[in-house]
């Protein structure tokens, strides 16, 4: 065990109403068995979190919530934390728009909370999907080939150029309006679809991108979790493979395993160094079909999963930030790869939606780690990153770069380059413990309450759908389970009506849950 003075106060900050976040509860919980006196800047009552014993307070967030553009309401919440605590804290944004907006009045909160040190708006940089695209073209890192179109014909002709379907994303998702029916991320079947979603800009509020869509897959989606010091100097970082994800193939780490792998390290390593990048960060890495990583996403804070990474100390990326914003000394992390992390909740859902185990899903099991090719570029270098060969080059094409066309296209695919290496399984001595998102033996109550939360809402989704569904979702239903026979036996044959012709080119078969909510 390390040693941690713990005698500054820390202030978990989330303005995210989602209250199954388990990151904030993991949080929490690292802190306050350091002996920490965490507080909590969250939704009335907290949720489940609000429940665990390491919790010291909890403070309401901004009265009415907190619009992006002008983050005032948030520095008034936080002062009147702070002038409660009566000292200065430190400070842990949960989630993108808490990190952008801090960032933005950090300088009004100085003397009040200890906050990584951001240059120029950086949160807000790397979490807009279009900087991001150019950041990873300028300095050569792999991307999906992206296009950023400037009228809804140009989102329809990119649609068919990348290849159908296509990923369409607005580019500051934080800026989405409530209840307007729009996602941050949608997949994009047909060009139509994707010239109806550019008409929807000004509502958005920010950019449309498109992307080439990289299929999901076995071995497929990575993550990488790191925290840094000044300079982009690492505390605490590694590399992990999503098992089983809610959305099933598309959404956040339902079970994850901590696995090395140097192409992932070091271009997360490669990207916060030019960024010199300080605090915590999360990157969603999608391998594609050349065996590739390329970066998909950019969370200037720590992942829901970030207790994955946690070494045989103890020492996470929170406790790490912690240490280094309090003036001790960060010690060298060891072990942990081959930790295994499970959020209860979405990995129940995810085994049930995708009928599969998470070490059941095809020819690389359990255990298997992809071993990494070395790639011509590889070069030396140095860095904290627990049980890998940090620094050890680029791997699995890493040193195939985000190839950019110029204007505003970029992540192009660059074959020929090098593919992954065979896969291996790993030792037994790297095949750690397993930690839950909710239940802890020394805190168990937010697993309880998150238990009773969950089938309470469960029950309640129940209850509506045996009351019936809206007379549109009836419409959907009859038109998916009546054939073509019965829609069409009024007309003589020669009435049928013909198939009408899709001007925008045949759409990509729907999945059986796209048709009924369509």
């Amino acid at each position: 065990m390390h040693a941690f003075d713990g005698h500054v106060p820390a202030v978990v900050l989330r303005l995210d109403r989602n209250p199954f976040h388990h990151g904030t509860l993991g949080a929490v919980r690292s802190l306050g068995r350091k002996g920490v006196e965490v507080h909590a800047v969250v939704e009335a009552g907290g949720g489940p979190m609000g429940r665990s014993r390491y919790l010291h307070a909890l403070h309401p967030g901004p009265d009415g919530g907190l619009d992006p553009e002008a983050p005032e309401t948030l520095l008034e919440c936080l002062v009147g934390v702070s002038e409660r605590i009566g000292r200065p804290s430190v400070l842990v944004a949960m989630d993108d728009l808490s990190a952008i907006a801090v960032a933005r009045i950090a300088p009004m909160l100085d003397g009040r909370f200890r906050i990584p040190h951001q240059p120029d708006g950086l949160p807000a940089r790397v979490a807009d999907k279009a900087e991001l695209s150019r950041l990873c073209a300028r300095w050569d890192v792999p991307h999906p080939e992206t296009v950023i179109p400037a009228s809804g014909a140009e989102a329809a002709e990119a649609a068919w150029r990348l290849g159908l379907p296509v990923v369409a994303k607005w580019s500051r998702p934080w800026l989405l309006p409530a209840g307007a029916g729009l996602r941050s991320t949608t997949l994009v079947h047909c060009a139509a679809e994707a010239r109806r979603l550019y008409e929807r800009t000004q509502e958005a509020g920010s950019r449309l991108l498109l992307q080439r869509f990289l299929p999901a897959g076995t071995d497929t989606d990575w993550f990488f979790h790191g925290a840094f010091g000044r300079g982009g100097h690492p505390l605490l970082a590694g590399s992990g493979r999503k098992e089983l994800s809610w959305p099933v193939r598309t959404g956040l780490t339902a079970v994850g395993r901590w696995l090395p792998d140097p192409a992932v390290e070091e271009a997360a390593l490669r990207l916060a160094r030019r960024l010199g990048y300080q605090g915590i960060l999360d990157l969603d890495f999608r391998r594609d079909e050349n065996g590739c990583f390329r970066l998909v996403d950019f969370n200037p804070r720590p992942g829901a999963q970030f207790r994955l990474f946690t070494d045989a100390g103890g020492l996470d990326v929170v406790q790490a930030m912690y240490l280094d914003l309090t003036g001790q000394r960060v010690p060298e992390p060891s072990g942990g790869p081959g930790r295994v992390f499970v959020a209860e909740n979405y990995a129940l859902l995810a085994a049930v939606r995708g009928r599969q185990l998470p070490w059941r899903s095809g020819a690389v099991g359990r255990d298997a780690v992809p071993a990494p090719a070395r790639s011509p570029e590889a070069g030396s270098g140095s860095a904290r990153v627990s049980g890998s060969a940090a620094g050890a080059g680029f791997a699995a094409g890493a040193g195939a770069g985000a190839n950019g066309a110029g204007g505003e296209r970029s992540g192009g695919p660059r074959p020929g380059g090098p593919r992954p290496g065979p896969v291996r399984v790993a030792p037994r001595a790297e095949r750690g413990r397993v930690e839950a998102a909710w239940f802890a033996a020394d805190d168990p109550l937010p697993f309880l309450a998150m238990l009773a939360a969950f089938l309470g809402r469960g029950a309640g989704k129940g209850a509506r759908a045996l009351r019936g569904v809206p007379a549109h979702g009836r419409r959907t239903a009859r038109a998916v389970v009546r054939t073509p026979r019965q829609r069409g036996r009024d007309l003589p044959p020669s009435a049928t009506p013909a198939a009408p012709v899709n001007p925008a080119g045949p759409a990509a078969p729907a999945e059986p849950d796209e048709l009924v909510t369509r």
